[in-house]
């Protein structure tokens, strides 16, 4: 089993930027990939990134292409998500969880379990 822990969110004006991080612990050998997520409020948990270890490729949401960069350590056992030109639209909690296949790698489907508390990003003047 591999545990995530995310921190680094925040409250930040429009255009602002932010960098998350998810600290994995555990078997962490025995993960494809690790991906990010967010729940705004009233909505539903949305893929928003995902990266596969170790050989690093990554793949965004459409509404954040451009903007998020995800990216890993050299242990292969930490996340980031570099976040620029926040808006509104971004806040929410921030996730991450692990990415099992292919098809999980590019936001389908949602993990099923295993979430940890997240980390509230909020953007607002």
């Amino acid at each position: 089993q591999v545990q995530f822990v995310e921190s680094g969110g925040g409250s930040v004006q429009p255009g602002g930027s932010l960098r998350l991080s998810c600290a994995a612990s555990g078997n962490t050998f025995s993960l494809y990939g690790m991906g990010w997520y967010r729940q705004a409020p009233g909505k539903q948990r949305e893929w928003v990134a995902g990266i596969k270890i170790p050989v690093g490729i990554t793949a965004y949401a459409e509404s954040v292409k451009g903007r998020f960069t995800i990216s890993r350590n050299s242990a292969f056992n930490t996340v980031f998500l570099q976040m620029d030109s926040l808006a509104p639209e971004d806040t929410a909690v921030y996730y991450c969880n692990r990415v099992n296949d292919l098809r999980q790698l590019y936001g389908s489907p949602l993990p099923r379990d295993n979430w940890g508390q997240g980390t509230q990003v909020t953007v607002s003047s």
